[in-house]
């Protein structure tokens, strides 16, 4: 059930695509932020209690809702995954953004594509040049390939034998909520980073994996045996330099931005990244997940043969 859950996701996503700006995703933030603001008592434990009553419901609906269409039959449950699947994970929630910047690049509109790199990272961008544009956006772009496909797809596929569509829930859900409320030092959103560590530690080094292996090899494995500790978060560390290394190409380094210059390590090897390199890094993402898909096959074909 689970690879035909992803296949008809993915197939109904290219066919209608839907927006990161859905009414269901734009709810969950804006009871994310009304939670930050009204809980956020400045201790550790208030954290951990608005986390769960954020995500336990979420995933009380998930099961309940995979469980209820079981009873029934396979067909039922499995639309119920399909759907719940179609507005959480896939190519088109992140590249919107990601195509438009490509095609402003390309058409010499270097204030276009700096505005859309802005909306969508939420980063000034007002000083960047053609060539830092090009290296932000792959770096945007292979992460939220990581949360919208490749985390999402991994959690799904580790609990759907029980839980139905619950471990893609249970991970968009933590990676919007560290999103919110983490990265800021604050002790409120400490265990929003720590649960989306955790739930990160085995997809991210999957999907490093997998870009090794469809794109060049060795420079992936070496850029990230060696660069991958020296990028501020390691996990996105690893997923970077592993496919800068695949591409061939540097990400990372310094960008122009607020008026000074902000210091960043160098990831990859090769030739700066440039315009012409978005499109190799849409298709490695595209290779990466057929190979997760292929994967996925082959265990559920010797899952049903035994």
């Amino acid at each position: 059930m689970s690879i035909l859950s992803l296949i008809l996701a993915l197939a109904l996503e290219q066919l209608r695509p839907i927006s990161n700006r859905n009414p269901i995703y734009l709810l969950f933030v804006r009871i994310a932020n009304q939670m930050g603001n009204g809980l956020n008592a400045g201790e550790y434990r208030n954290g951990v209690y608005a986390w769960l009553i954020a995500v336990v419901p979420l995933l009380a609906v998930a099961v309940g809702g995979y469980w209820f269409f079981a009873k029934f039959n396979f067909v039922a449950a499995m639309f119920w995954n399909v759907a719940v699947l179609y507005l959480l994970m896939g190519f088109r929630q992140f590249s919107y953004a990601f195509t438009g910047i490509s095609k402003a690049l390309q058409s010499d509109d270097l204030q276009g594509a700096r505005q859309m790199l802005g909306d969508w990272t939420g980063q000034s961008t007002s000083e960047l040049s053609e060539a830092e544009i090009a290296r932000l956006t792959i770096e945007q772009g292979v992460v939220d390939s990581h949360r919208y496909v490749f985390g999402t797809i991994f959690w799904f596929v580790a609990l759907s034998w029980f839980a139905g569509p619950a471990g893609a829930v249970l991970y968009r859900a933590a990676s919007l909520l560290q999103a919110k409320w983490g990265g800021h030092g604050d002790v409120f959103g400490r265990f929003a980073d720590t649960a989306m560590d955790a739930l990160d530690f085995i997809p991210v080094r999957l999907a490093a994996i997998s870009f090794a292996i469809v794109g060049n090899f060795e420079d992936a494995v070496y850029c990230w045996r060696e660069q991958a500790a020296q990028w501020m978060d390691q996990d996105y560390g690893i997923l970077l330099a592993s496919a800068a290394g695949a591409l061939g190409v540097r990400l990372g380094e310094a960008l122009h931005q607020d008026h000074t210059v902000k210091f960043r390590p160098e990831l990859g090897v090769g030739a700066q990244a440039s315009t012409d390199d978005l499109v190799s890094a849409v298709a490695l993402v595209w290779r990466a997940a057929i190979l997760w898909l292929a994967v996925i096959l082959l265990f559920s074909i010797a899952q049903w043969l035994s």
